[in-house]
């Protein structure tokens, strides 16, 4: 697939005000600071299309770009950003279940994951609720270009380990770098298959 046109579209607070439901939505989610803007920004080679920032949890909204006129591209509030108080925490729960379980034309969720680190129990928890809730997804590794070969696939292991516990059938992973655009191709043909 190539991404000719990415528009942005709206930003909302609650799932109710999102763009109405015409097109497929592809949706996009990770802790903050995962690096989910500038994959964005790499998915459709637009660089200044999500806003990327050094502070986490910078996307407070649901943010819809319309992705050549066929599907929409859906960039989600970051989770386990320990600097959110309880009532934003809260706020951020109901705003997120309610597009989550409510919105029908959802078709995927990838959960970025810091390719860097040990496997991380918000990410964990995250997954155990998408399963529950039968919400299908897809676990993205970001910034595969920061770590060694080794190291990332010692993490890739770890979190394997911990997702067997639960899972029979293990999600499927796609590794990803914004800076050398891995992962660019089977992320777009993933989407293209759903389409």
């Amino acid at each position: 697939m190539e991404i000719k046109q990415a528009i942005f579209i709206s930003s909302a607070a609650d799932f109710k005000k999102c763009p109405p439901p015409k097109y497929p939505e592809f949706a996009f989610i990770g802790r903050s600071n995962v690096g989910k803007s500038s994959l964005i920004n790499m998915l459709t080679g637009k660089k200044e299309l999500a806003k990327t920032s050094s502070t986490p949890g910078k996307t407070q909204l649901i943010n819809h770009f319309l992705i050549n006129q066929q599907w929409y591209l859906v960039d989600l509030p970051g989770y386990g950003y320990a600097k959110v108080s309880k009532i934003q925490r809260e706020k951020w729960n109901k705003m997120m279940k309610g597009y989550l379980e409510q919105r029908e034309t959802l078709q995927c969720i990838f959960i970025l994951v810091d390719g860097r680190i040990p496997f991380q129990q918000s990410d964990h928890d995250m997954m155990t609720w998408m399963g529950l809730n039968d919400i299908p997804f897809v676990i993205v590794m970001t910034k595969a270009d920061k770590v060694t070969q080794r190291e990332l696939m010692q993490n890739i292991k770890g979190m394997k380990e911990v997702l067997k516990v639960e899972w029979e059938t293990l999600p499927h992973i796609i590794i990803t770098s914004s800076e050398t655009k891995q992962g660019r191709d089977q992320l777009l043909e993933f989407i293209e298959n759903c389409l």
